[in-house]
């Protein structure tokens, strides 16, 4: 039986392949689901007996249970990693898998925010409360710069550098890269630095931002509550997320004319090269036409906060 063969692949991805248990996990339902359709509907016994057109047939069925090409293109990565197993224990000599191609993906758009919306956002928050001026630097600085939301909870105090207007980042792979800080992001950072954080600070810590009922590093999850409960708030319809806040800021400053080169960069995506940026920026062009093109660094009255 086919199921005999899922045992040993369990054993083989946590033993050999190292994945975590939700990986793990995550590659068994697939794989089981994948031979529970081989034996009861393509009749196939052992991995020898499996077909290119078993898989094709499969792929069709996902298809009119209309799964989404992005879960199809999931399990087919499981499938082949199955496959692959089959074939280092010598259970079948064929690998049909290599003549199957990942399902083509629809490119969506992201949902954005207009400038309005965020406007809207931030100014329905108040600064009554070192909760609240910790709320609106979140947001601010999470927009102003295009954040992950793990870069953003990550934030130590050393990393923030307000006279010389940037912070640093540690973004994917443990790749520093330095960003332009804005005007009105600044000034809510220094407030709440000033009259907010030192009353959250229960417990030294050189996290920026602090939980307000343990003084320790704010977190993701609790970013995400805030920031939904927030838009609802302010009146926003739209489903908004720490990430919403990171492609809208791609989004303006794209439709302002900042070159899509430079946004990748601000963004720290993969496939930018970014050079001398761990004690100065590097770029003084993307800095400039950030500051120019940045919807919230537009020139106004100063105000206090």
């Amino acid at each position: 039986m086919m199921k005999g063969y899922v045992t040993e692949f369990k054993n083989y991805i946590k033993g050999e392949l190292h994945k975590s248990t939700n990986t793990a996990d995550a590659y068994l339902r697939d794989v089981n689901d994948y031979v529970k359709y081989l034996e009861d509907v393509r009749n196939v016994a052992e991995p020898e007996d499996i077909t290119v057109e078993d898989i094709r047939a499969y792929f069709a069925a996902l298809k009119r249970r209309h799964l989404a090409a992005s879960s199809q293109s999931r399990k087919l990565s499981a499938i082949k990693k199955f496959h692959k197993f089959l074939m280092i224990e010598k259970y079948t000599k064929t690998n049909v898998t290599v003549a199957v191609s990942n399902p083509k993906l629809e490119k969506k758009l992201p949902t954005v925010l207009t400038i309005e919306e965020v406007d809207m956002l931030l100014n329905s928050l108040s600064l009554d409360t070192p909760k609240d001026m910790r709320n609106k630097a979140m947001i601010d600085i999470t927009y102003s710069c295009g954040l992950r939301v793990s870069e953003l909870v990550n934030l130590k105090m050393n990393d923030i550098h307000l006279d010389l207007g940037f912070i640093k980042v540690l973004g994917k792979g443990s790749k520093e890269r330095i960003i332009p800080l804005g005007e009105m992001a600044t000034d809510s950072v220094e407030y709440y630095l000033k009259n907010g954080r030192p009353y959250l600070a229960k417990k030294p810590s050189d996290y920026v931002f602090l939980s307000s009922k343990t003084g320790e590093a704010m977190t993701r999850e609790n970013f995400f509550i805030m920031i939904k409960k927030q838009a609802k708030d302010a009146g926003i319809m739209k489903k908004v997320s720490p990430h919403k806040l990171r492609h809208s800021f791609a989004s303006h400053l794209l439709e302002r004319g900042l070159d899509l080169r430079m946004i990748q960069e601000l963004l720290g995506h993969e496939n930018i090269s970014t050079t001398e940026i761990y004690t100065h920026i590097s770029n003084p062009k993307l800095v400039k036409t950030y500051l120019e093109n940045h919807p919230r660094n537009k020139e106004r009255e100063k105000n206090d906060i």
